[in-house]
This record gives structure tokens, sequence and C-alpha cells, in this order.
């Protein structure tokens, strides 16, 4: 794979020569080509100003034309009412580094999975020990789930009106054994 990049023509007519080639192309073969891991910068024939964005702008376009959607309504909604200037700062701030790390992350993972896998190790005890410490709230521990006390019993130290007492009464301060603690 050639390292340079690939500089793409723009005709007035719309079509897109691959100088290297020397022969016309389409998005697809552009598409193609990036997939690949070639970067391309695309180039107007007439002025030379450089209009890779909006090649690589209309492969995207074209992607999501088949299969009708690129982003949710919602969020379309959202970038027209706000207008270019969250559109252009999201993409230029945010959008590019969270995807690389998505990347990144998910190469990641992919790794140290196969390496599980060649390990012969069980990977269900590994995944329920991750998702136990990435879960935002803990997990309930494993086992029977208790069941619920009937309406008409009651917990211990629990009041007819079904709320705990405030304090202990008179006569269990008195008793020989202290509230809260069991004898033997």
């Amino acid at each position: 794979m050639p390292s340079g990049k690939l500089i793409i023509k723009k005709y007035p007519n719309r079509r897109l020569y691959d100088t290297e080639s020397s022969r016309y192309v389409t998005l697809k073969d552009v598409s193609s080509l990036i997939r690949s891991g070639r970067q391309v910068v695309a180039l107007d024939a007439k002025t030379d100003e450089n209009v890779t964005a909006f090649i690589l702008t209309q492969i995207i376009m074209e992607s999501a034309k088949r299969r009708n959607s690129l982003l949710p309504e919602s969020l379309l909604h959202l970038l027209i009412r706000f207008g270019d200037d969250l559109l252009s700062e999201f993409f230029d701030n945010y959008l590019e580094k969270t995807l690389q790390s998505y990347l990144m992350y998910k190469k990641g993972l992919e790794e140290q999975f196969r390496i599980c896998l060649e390990m012969g190790m069980d990977l269900s005890t590994i995944a329920e020990r991750m998702l136990s410490r990435r879960a935002p709230f803990p997990m309930p521990p494993a086992g029977p789930a208790r069941p619920e006390p009937e309406p008409n019993e009651r917990p211990s130290g629990e009041a007819a009106s079904g709320k705990a007492p405030s304090a202990a009464p008179a006569s269990a301060k008195a008793s020989k054994y202290p509230v809260g603690k069991k004898t033997g």
C-alpha cells in the first residue's frame, strides 16, 4: 500500500479522477480506497481548491441514502435548530477524538478476548466480574431472592402502623437484655 496521500481531481462535470492510477473513479471507489487505509486529498481540477471534506461528506451521504438514515431525526432537528456553529464545534472538538478512543478501546477488548479464548478461559466468570466492577450500581448477590413478608406479618420492632418505633420502649431499657443484643 503506498504511503502518500492519493490525489483525486474533481472536475466540473462531477467526475473524479485518480491521479495515481490515471483513471476515473466513483464515490464508491474512493470509499473503498479509504476503507483499505488510504488517505485521499480531493482537489478541484480548475482551481486546485481542496474539496476533500465535500467529497467525503458526499460518500457518507450516499451511504446514508442507501440505508435511509445517518443520524436520528431528533438529532438532525437539534443540529438545524442550533446552527452550524454547534455542529462545527462538535465535529472539530469531540467527534474525531471520541471515535478514535472507541476504536482503540474496541481493538484492545478484541485482543484480550482473543487471548482468553486461546488460553481456554471460562469467559462467563470473567464477564460477570468485569460487569460487576463497571456497573454504576452494585449487582445483587447471586442466590434466591428473599420473599416479601405477608401483609399480616411484621418484622420485629415494627409497630402496627407499619413504621418502626422511634425509641425503645421503657420496658426494654429496664430489661435484663439490652435492645439489639441477642442472648446465646
